[in-house]
């Protein structure tokens, strides 16, 4: 097969697609080294001003959970050069790199392992007529006749397909339902992670980079969201040059390949990853170079920045000042007659799926911590204290445990607005909102365990530490209401801004870019390198709706069922000195509480063992996995496809525990129920968030349950705290926008800005000037400067019932 391959890209076709990548990154790289200058400005502005959000009540993991793993167990693989199944055993560490191993005894003897998948852009499916779709919409005219075989025929019912548009596919399947709905979640964790784009830490250069790929597409008429904007920048770039890449060479080799539909179908997968590869390997040399020469150059910048700053900043101003005063009021028609109309429904169709999927994140905390707490009430108290928060410190790294949450955001549905705004998919938001649910479990169980470490200092007994778990749950829950309405605000921002600005600039494009390179006189030679007329002018678009974005959310948090706080309300830091726990080192509530019975040498043997054990326990026999390939599709064939049933979400039962969350808050409140006597004026306000009501000393315990049943179904009181504002972007949207919602509060750590919003988070805040409304035809439309008279078609959400760099460990190496 590789002969074949070798004639399909013979030296001709190696050499044009060498020609084609060195030019898309030659052009790309001219972007890059312009927005570096503009983002090591905005870098060292929104260090000097500090223009940072409230100071989120939750701490956050510093030192990162480490050598650790996800899981571990056996996999059936479909291996392409011998087109046979192979049992693997398959680890997926911290770092979220699939890695295969030819079985058990080799990862245990250290044996270098069979694969190691990046997994940034693949699409995980779960039957092949799902696959089959894609494959025959990725080759013109090779849909292969009905009664034809396959292009792939799995032993079991069960398969797990990784697809990717242009990498090679990869094959597995397991013996039931309920492994490959485990799997699946793990895989989409996977996916998750490693597309989760730059890190954090870089200030400077991810939003360059994020940036100079929206510049480079948009200059070839390319606007809004892109699915493969995902994994490391040179994965991005290799994506991008893909794009252009591959449709050109469908158009030369597929008339080319012979056989059948099938044979034609696998074919072209094997030359679209040999293809992807040598794209991958030459972006790798020449992007490295070009980021080396941008390093050298920052001190010398960063230099100018320092010295020049409030003249760049007036320089900056007074460019702005110009753009504004042509290009406003264009803009102001078209987001009153295109965009305004449709940010509630853009809005409602967000919040509702997000709303649900922060209650769930809630509600599996919430009964995680109240069943250890019974359990260690059960089970000998502080002797088990250690081995349960080990496994609750990791709850926001189990996938099956987490997919509940993660779930609710398959609720999103945007056809009705995707081709109006040049949407791609939704799968965008639905990974953000994902990856922030993640954070927030994270950060919740993170504080409750510095909260808890710190009390047990006191030496309590079984019943005190019981009452103390309780008290510092409330605390925590309360936390985290605050900030999971602070994180789920700033990402509706963003997602109307990724959403509306796109627009708006294809919009504007005919009347105003053009018009553009007039202004490059008014900057000063000197600061060329950090103002740059395109990004000051999507700044002057972004001001022109961030008004109306900030007013719907600002007006979606009124409302009771989205259980957000309100700006104009504050709650202060109950907690002045908690932020000052986070920085130590990291709890090993096994070593420190875990049972001290290992005395004989082999208790460090022991120790190491259970650093490897995975985050997903098994609590079924093993599966017979060993008995070969052939043992199982014997078994395949005479299983009953009927029997296995999904498996429930995992948060909901957990055996030896009460069967719901309910029943357990019923049971807490009846045990621990603690009779305090409250002013009559503060009663209604001083509520415990997990749904027990404070009553006075004669209210019968009756009430009280069913007051805590009540409450519990109806969820938090948004109104009983409020935010400030929100955690701040890396850099603020727009500061004077900003400052007029809430006071700067103490810096919060940098947030990963969306890849829109990067280059615009220090546009000014500029004074409404007095602005003459331009004709219908200044701006290139047909439509009236009236209101517009269109139908708003709002996205109708599904019900409620209905369903990045890869950090790489040390030994791990990427597939490429």
């Amino acid at each position: 097969m590789g002969d074949v391959i070798s004639t399909h890209l013979d030296e001709s076709r190696r050499h044009y697609i060498s020609e084609k990548t060195g030019k898309v990154l030659g052009e790309f790289c001219q972007f890059y080294e312009e927005q570096y200058g503009v983002a090591l400005f905005n870098s060292v502005r929104y260090e000097i001003e500090g223009n940072g959000g409230p100071q989120s009540q939750l701490l956050h993991r510093k030192v990162p959970l480490e050598d650790r793993v996800i899981i571990s167990g056996n996999l059936f693989q479909y291996v392409e050069e011998n087109k046979k199944w192979r049992n693997r055993f398959s680890v997926v560490p911290h770092n979220y790199g699939l890695v295969l191993y030819e079985n058990k005894l080799a990862y245990d003897r250290g044996i270098r392992p069979r694969l190691v998948l990046n997994s940034a852009g693949y699409k995980i499916l779960t039957s092949l007529d799902q696959y089959l779709d894609l494959v025959n919409s990725s080759l013109p005219g090779t849909t292969p006749k009905s009664g034809n075989a396959p292009i792939l025929k799995c032993p079991t019912q069960f398969p797990l397909i990784l697809w990717h548009p242009y990498s090679c596919h990869y094959y597995f399947c397991v013996m039931t339902g309920k492994e490959q709905d485990k799997w699946r979640a793990v895989f989409q964790d996977c996916v998750r992670h490693c597309t989760n784009g730059i890190p954090e830490d870089s200030k400077v250069e991810a939003p360059a980079f994020t940036d100079a790929v929206r510049m480079y597409r948009q200059s070839k008429e390319q606007y809004g969201t892109w699915d493969m904007l995902c994994g490391s920048e040179v994965q991005v770039l290799s994506n991008l040059v893909m794009e252009e890449l591959v449709p050109e060479l469908k158009n030369m080799i597929s008339p080319r390949l012979k056989g059948k539909a099938q044979e034609r179908q696998r074919l072209w997968i094997q030359i679209s990853d040999a293809v992807y590869r040598l794209v991958y390997d030459q972006i790798k040399a020449h992007y490295e170079a070009v980021v080396t020469k941008c390093e050298l150059e920052r001190p010398r910048m960063e230099s100018t920045i320092r010295t020049d700053m409030d003249q760049i900043i007036t320089s900056k101003e007074h460019l702005a000042s110009k753009i504004r005063a042509f290009v406003l009021p264009k803009a102001e028609i078209c987001v009153r007659n295109h965009v305004q109309p449709y940010i509630p429904s853009i809005l409602e169709a967000l919040m509702m799926p997000t709303s649900h999927g922060f209650a769930e994140v809630r509600e599996v905390f919430f009964k995680e911590v109240t069943d250890m707490n019974m359990n260690v009430i059960n089970e000998g108290g502080m002797e088990k204290l250690g081995e349960y928060m080990e496994k609750l410190s990791q709850l926001a790294f189990h996938p099956v445990k987490m997919q509940c949450c993660y779930e609710q955001m398959d609720q999103l549905k945007l056809e009705g607005l995707q081709q109006r705004f040049d949407v791609s998919s939704a799968s965008v938001f639905k990974q953000r909102a994902q990856i922030l649910m993640r954070q927030q479990m994270d950060d919740a169980v993170h504080t409750f365990g510095t909260l808890l470490h710190q009390e047990l200092a006191k030496m309590l007994g079984k019943e005190e530490l019981c009452k103390s778990i309780q008290r510092i749950l409330e605390r925590v829950l309360k936390k985290y209401d605050y900030d999971s309405s602070t994180v789920r605000k700033k990402f509706f921002r963003e997602a109307l801004l990724q959403i509306t600005i796109p627009f708006l600039l294809k919009k504007l494009a005919p009347t105003c870019k053009g018009e553009l390179p007039k202004f490059q006189e008014l900057i000063f030679e000197d600061f060329d390198s950090f103002i740059l007329v395109e990004n000051t002018y999507e700044e002057v678009v972004l001001q022109s709706v961030m008004k109306d974005i900030m007013q719907a959310v600002k007006e979606a948090a009124v409302q009771r069922k989205h259980n957000l706080y309100r700006d104009s309300m504050v709650m202060h830091n109950s907690d002045p000195n908690l932020h000052l726990l986070g920085g130590g080192a990291p709890i090993d509530w096994g070593e420190e509480y875990g049972s001290q019975s290992d005395s004989d040498p082999s208790a460090e043997k022991r120790r190491r063992a259970r650093q490897v054990v995975s985050v997903i326990q098994d609590d079924e026999g093993a599966l017979p996995y060993e008995a070969g390939a052939e043992g199982v599709m014997r078994q395949a064939s005479q299983e009953d496809p009927g029997s296995e049933e999904p498996e429930a979400c995992p948060a909901a039962t957990a055996p030896g525990s009460p069967g719901g969350v309910q029943e357990i808050r019923m049971m807490l409140v009846k045990e621990l129920h603690v009779k305090t006597l409250v002013p009559a004026g503060e009663e209604a306000k001083e509520q415990l968030t997990n749904g027990t009501i404070i009553q006075p000393s004669g209210g019968s315990e009756e009430h009280v349950v069913e007051g805590a049943a009540q409450k519990a179904e109806e969820g938090p009181d948004p109104l009983e705290h409020s935010a400030q504002g929100d955690v701040g972007f890396q850099r603020p949207l727009n500061p004077g926008l900003e400052e007029q919602e809430a006071k700067p509060a103490a810096p919060a750590s940098p947030a990963k800005p969306l890849p829109l919003a990067a280059a615009l988070l220090l546009a000014e805040g500029a004074t409404e000037a007095t602005r003459q409304e331009p004709n219908d035809k200044e701006t290139g439309e047909e439509v009236s400067t009236q209101a517009c008279a269109e139908k708003v078609e709002p996205a109708q959400p599904a019900p409620e019932n209905s369903e990045g760099t890869t950090e790489n460990s040390e030994g791990v190496q990427t597939q490429f």
